[in-house]
């Protein structure tokens, strides 16, 4: 794996650092690259249940696309979109541990995370508007489905960012807590989600996910084959013995 995405594990979690300090970790070529790969190997690990993606330091989860470098004639998109990472159907559980601030494109790939743990420094915004361009690594489409449509206009149209604490609010992320935490918190929460049978986290994700496109009637087409599925599952009733025998489960992910 690339220097420029380090690659940790702890137990069934896989953490992700974007590693350009000196860059604040903005995205080029080789990063999104890097990223790309690894998490195309996280998703095909079966021993991988959920994954944390970082910034390396204090200063910036991801300053988004290095301009030095796209000034040189690097683009850093990938089959996947921006760093690899913001039109991937990711299936796992993903948590983004904001150490920094996240503009722009690294916005763009904190909002592909499903849950956000934020340094209480962290800044969030999709400044581009400020800059004659608009925000085209997903932050458009995906803004206004994760916070009020209002507000996610005031956000693009302002380029203003906004801090931890009204990002809190706002339910954009799920803890804020000081900055030296920010990724033992992140661990602790993606080791909570561990402790849950792996298909059935999975699964549950997928239902919430695409039920969010389609009709009351398709919702519950979904949801009665993913829980028929579900059941016929050998954790399912690996669940109900473990259960029954007063133990902990012991999943196999199948």
């Amino acid at each position: 794996m690339a220097d420029e995405v380090l690659r940790e594990r702890r137990g069934h979690v896989e953490i992700l650092t974007i590693n350009r300090p000196e860059a604040r970790n903005a995205i080029n070529r080789a990063t999104a690259i890097a990223l790309g790969e690894a998490l195309d190997a996280c998703e095909s690990d079966d021993d991988v249940w959920v994954v944390i993606l970082t910034g390396a330091g204090d200063k910036a989860f991801s300053a988004g696309m290095d301009l030095k470098a796209f000034a040189a004639g690097e683009f850093p998109v990938t089959d996947k979109g921006f760093g690899g990472i913001t039109q991937r159907d990711f299936p796992k559980p993903l948590i983004a541990a904001a150490n920094g601030a996240a503009l722009a494109g690294g916005f763009e790939i904190l909002i592909s995370c499903d849950m956000v743990v934020a340094a209480d420094h962290a800044k969030f915004g999709i400044p581009e508007a400020s800059r004659g361009l608009i925000a085209g690594g997903g932050g458009l489409i995906r803004l206004p489905k994760r916070i009020p449509l209002a507000v996610a206009y005031e956000m693009a149209l302002t380029a203003d960012p906004i801090d931890a604490a009204r990002a809190y609010e706002l339910g954009l992320v799920n803890r804020v807590v000081p900055g030296n935490q920010v990724l033992d918190q992140a661990i602790a929460l993606a080791e909570r989600i561990a402790k849950n049978a792996p298909l059935a986290v999975r699964t549950s994700k997928d239902v919430m996910k695409r039920s969010r496109e389609l009709s009351e009637e398709e919702c519950w087409n979904l949801n009665s084959e993913a829980f028929g599925l579900i059941g016929r599952s050998a954790d399912a009733l690996e669940g109900a013995i473990a259960f029954a025998e007063k133990r902990e489960p012991s999943w196999q992910g199948k």
